[in-house]
């Protein structure tokens, strides 16, 4: 495998310069064209809606399997690839998150990353029902206000696909403060991890002491805060070991550590290999 200076990002062309990709596909085997093997990250939100048969998906090291009636979402953030195809219908769509109603965008923040969700016939019957209007319209280049119209029926179907996941996760947790504080933890985590790795920093961030952000985060994950931003960064230095050829020191730096040997050790303890073993044990 030629490794990149950076993560491989598969960007909108000027072919798709209105920020939505909106697509329906049969396919059997493995993917086509061959760019879509490789892992990659989309520059804009994914939706894998599989309406028949079963898509294998690579999602930042883990292979997931979907099987019909399901959906996913991807984030821009998360690596991945196709594997391959069983008699699979699938409508995907990309949307960059300056397409994406602000709402939307935040809910989808406040949730990522999500697992496959399987879907009731009835949800699944709509969504394709509103999937395939959206790429009837996505295919009406001449309407005077193309975009908007595009843009809309593409943000319903981002709507639709928010709504089941909210609708799970409500059903399995009330929003209890703990689970609030939880959320709005792993949100800045996400937004903080190269910067912020002290468990007491995040609490300030929160204006809570750390031992009730622990509590909080402990009971609703199984897990304490150091454990969570110990895997945020060791997440993103697997995807840099395995998609770019970034020297390991260039790695332990740009994730924020200037005491290399020190990452080194994090990451042998959290992955029980040395960053070296894991890169040639990934190498194709």
């Amino acid at each position: 495998m030629k490794k990149k200076k950076s993560i491989p990002e598969n960007s909108f062309n000027d072919k798709y310069n209105e920020g939505i990709i909106i697509m329906r596909a049969t396919l059997n085997g493995l993917p086509d064209p061959k760019e879509v093997e490789q892992s990659h990250r989309d520059d804009g939100h994914l939706f894998i809606l599989q309406e028949k048969g079963t898509t294998h998906i690579e999602i930042d090291f883990q292979k997931h399997k979907i099987n019909a009636p399901s959906v996913i979402y991807i984030d821009p953030n998360q690596v991945h690839r196709l594997l391959k195809f069983e008699n699979a219908t699938v409508s995907s769509w990309i949307i960059t998150s300056e397409s994406m109603h602000p709402e939307f965008l935040k809910l989808l923040q406040d949730l990522a990353p999500v697992k496959v969700l399987p879907l009731k016939n009835e949800i699944i019957s709509i969504l394709s029902e509103v999937a395939s209007l959206s790429i009837k319209l996505s295919e009406r280049k001449d309407e005077k206000l193309y975009y908007p119209i595009l843009k809309e029926s593409c943000n319903t179907l981002v709507a639709l696909v928010v709504s089941q996941y909210l609708s799970l996760s409500k059903s399995t947790d009330q929003l209890s403060r703990f689970s609030v504080i939880t959320k709005t933890f792993k949100l800045s985590l996400e937004q903080n991890y190269i910067e912020i790795k002290s468990p007491a920093e995040y609490a300030r961030k929160l204006n809570i002491s750390t031992p009730y952000l622990n509590e909080c985060v402990k009971a609703t994950t199984g897990h304490p805060v150091s454990y969570h931003i110990q895997q945020r960064i060791i997440l993103e230095s697997q995807r840099l070991l395995y998609h770019s050829d970034k020297s390991i020191k260039e790695i332990a730096g740009e994730l924020g550590y200037d005491d290399y040997s020190y990452f080194t050790r994090l990451f042998t303890k959290v992955t029980g290999m040395t960053p070296l073993a894991f890169r040639n044990k990934n190498l194709d």
